[in-house]
């Protein structure tokens, strides 16, 4: 293996999008999903990757914003490594070099949404010192 991480730039949204098909089970369509990360990345948003010799095999979505209780934040989104990576400490060694670019960019907090269904990504964040603030909720329009 030879592992690196880099921000991945909006001309490569076809490499991301089958990973977040992995994630979300396929329940959005590729041309949704592409329509969504054009715009996605026209906001406050970033895209990094783990790449195995040029080859995505990770990635993870960053979204910064300023909230009154946290101050300059970063929200990770869309987290997915392919299942032969797992459990190697690349999760640990990916959020280590997120949280060294983040403070970079002046961010005091970062904080997240997990599916409760994922209890492995769950024993994770616990793991890198997160801590559950709250419920998150949804309603379609």
């Amino acid at each position: 293996m030879n592992i690196t991480f880099s921000r991945v730039e909006a001309n490569r949204i076809g490499d991301v999008i089958p990973l977040v098909q992995k994630l979300n089970n396929n329940e959005v369509s590729v041309t949704v999903l592409r329509a969504r990360f054009e715009e996605m990345f026209t906001q406050n948003y970033e895209c990094m990757g783990i790449y195995d010799s040029g080859s995505l095999v990770g990635v993870c979505g960053l979204w910064y914003c300023t909230r009154h209780y946290s101050g300059k934040s970063v929200e990770p989104d869309h987290v997915f490594i392919e299942k032969a990576y797992r459990g190697k400490g690349i999760g640990k060694d990916f959020f280590n070099w997120i949280y060294n670019h983040v403070r970079t960019k002046g961010c005091e907090a970062m904080e997240l949404n997990t599916y409760v269904t994922n209890a492995s990504s769950h024993k994770f964040y616990f793991n890198e010192g997160f801590k559950i603030l709250g419920f998150h909720f949804l309603k379609k329009l």
